[in-house]
C-alpha cells in the first residue's frame, strides 16, 4: 500500500522559497567516509565498518568549535536535517548560530551501507506497531510509563484524529528513514568509535552531540580521543547503566564495548555494581558502581550534559546515566526540558513541533559553558 501524501507540506520550489527563514550561505559542503576497514570476502577485498560524514560550513563561521551530530537507533544523519513536517532541523539552527556541523551516519545506517557479509546479522525492519507508540503517540498508551500521558509535541496531521498510526504521513516519513541495526552491539560501538576518532583526527577538536543509541558512540569516541572533545551534549543517551538492549548489554556501564577505567577493569565482571534507589516518584531504580567507584579519566576533562524530555520513556531512567558519570568523575549536568519550560516532548525531540526551541536551549547551554559565542 502506498502512503498518500495527505498532510505533508508542498515541495514546489516557489513554496519552499516562500517558507524559507532567509538565506543560509555555505562556504563548504561535502562528505567523506571514515573508519574504513578492509575485509577479505570470497569474491575479493571489500570495505566494512565505514561511517559517512557530511559536512556543512557556514559562510559566517563565527563559532570556535565544530559540532559532530550522531544519530540514534536505526535512524540516520538526516534526523538532524529537518522534521517530517518540513521545518528546518537542528543542522540549520547550529549553522545559523555560526557552527560548522558534521553529520555522522554510523556504520550500517544512512549513507554508510549495510551488508550482512560485512557487518554481520541485522535486526528486522522496525514496525509501526513498536515505534509509533513510543515516538509519535505515547499518550495513546499511558499505561506504558507514567510520563507518556504528558506527550503533546508530535506534529499534528490529518491522520492524528484516529488511532491508526499508519495513517499519519509524518510518522510514515520517520519510519521510512529507519533501518535495521547490527545485532552485535559491542561491534557496532567499536565501529562507530573508529569512524568518530578518525573524523576528529581530520577536523580537530569538536563538540559531540549524540542521540539515543548514538550516545555510546559519543562515550567511545571521547574515550579514544579525550583531548579532542570540547563537550558532549548527550540527548537521551542509551541506558540506563548496564541495561540489556536488543543486540547486547551495556556491560561497561555506558557501552557494550570496553571503556578506559581507573583503576583498570580487564572485564565487565571487574566493575562491581549496586542498585541506587530512584530519587523520586515516577523514576526507576538504576544500577551504578559499587563504592569505591572506578573513574573514567577520558570522560572527565570536559563538560557533559544529559538532555531529557518530559514525556519520553527515558524520562524515568536518564538520571542513571548522570549518576554513573558523576560517580566516575565526569563534569556532568542533567538538563530536563520541563525545568526550562519546554513541555510535552518525547524521545525524538529534534523532530517535534518545538524542535527549534530545544535546539536554542542546547546552543545557549554551550554558550553558557564558554564553548560558543552567544546569539
Amino acid at each position: 500500500m502506498t502512503v498518500p501524501p495527505s498532510g505533508l507540506p508542498p515541495l514546489r520550489p516557489a513554496d519552499l522559497h516562500a517558507a524559507s527563514d532567509g538565506p543560509l550561505a555555505l562556504a563548504a559542503h561535502g562528505f567523506r567516509f571514515f573508519g574504513i576497514q578492509h575485509l577479505s570476502a570470497p569474491h575479493g577485498t571489500v570495505v566494512r565498518g565505514q561511517s559517512c560524514v557530511t559536512y556543512y560550513v557556514p559562510q559566517a563561521l563565527t563559532q570556535p568549535w565544530p559540532v559532530v551530530m550522531i544519530h540514534g537507533g536505526g535512524g540516520q544523519a538526516l534526523d538532524f536535517m529537518g522534521t517530517a513536517d518540513g521545518r528546518p532541523g537542528w543542522l540549520h539552527a547550529f549553522l545559523r548560530r555560526g557552527h560548522a556541523v558534521y553529520l555522522m551516519d554510523r556504520p550500517g545506517h544512512g549513507r554508510a551501507p549495510y551488508h550482512p557479509d560485512c557487518l554481520g546479522p541485522m535486526t528486522a525492519p522496525p514496525p509501526f506497531e513498536a515505534l509509533g507508540p513510543l515516538f509519535a503517540r505515547p499518550e495513546w498508551q499511558p499505561e506504558r510509563y507514567p510520563q507518556a500521558r504528558l506527550h503533546s509535541q508530535w506534529p499534528e496531521t490529518e491522520g492524528s484524529a484516529g488511532r491508526d498510526l499508519t495513517a499519519d504521513p509524518f510518522l510514515a516519513q520517520f519510519m521510512a528513514s529507519g533501518g535495521p541495526m547490527m545485532t552485535d552491539m559491542a561491534q557496532a560501538h567499536l565501529d562507530a568509535q573508529r569512524g568518530g576518532a578518525d573524523l576528529l583526527d581530520a577536523i580537530g577538536p569538536a563538540i559531540l552531540l549524540t542521540h539515543s543509541a548514538g550516545g555510546p558512540a559519543g562515550w567511545m569516541i571521547a574515550d579514544a580521543r579525550p583531548d579532542m572533545v570540547k563537550a558532549i551534549v548527550a540527548v537521551e543517551p542509551q541506558g540506563p547503566p548496564f541495561a540489556e538492549r536488543p543486540g547486547g548489554t551495556l556491560d561497561w556501564g555506558l557501552t557494550a564495548a570496553p571503556l578506559t577505567f581507573d583503576p583498570p577493569a580487564a572485564t565487565p565482571a571487574d566493575i562491581a555494581r549496586e542498585v541506587r534507589p530512584a530519587p523520586s516518584a515516577d523514576l526507576v531504580d538504576c544500577l551504578v558502581q559499587a563504592a569505591p567507584a572506578r573513574r573514567l579519566p577520558n570522560l572527565s576533562g570536559f563538560p557533559i550534559v544529559v538532555v531529557t524530555a518530559e514525556a519520553s520513556w527515558m524520562a524515568a531512567d536518564n538520571h542513571g546515566i548522570v549518576d554513573f558519570l558523576a560517580q566516575a568523575g565526569a563534569q556532568v549536568e542533567h538538563l530536563r526540558l520541563a525545568d526550562r519550560g519546554l513541555h510535552g516532548n518525547g524521545h525524538a525531540m529534534m523532530l517535534e513541533r518545538n524542535s527549534a526551541s530545544v535546539a536554542a536551549l542546547l546552543l545557549d547551554w554551550l554558550a553558557g559553558r564558554g564553548l560558543a559565542r552567544p546569539a
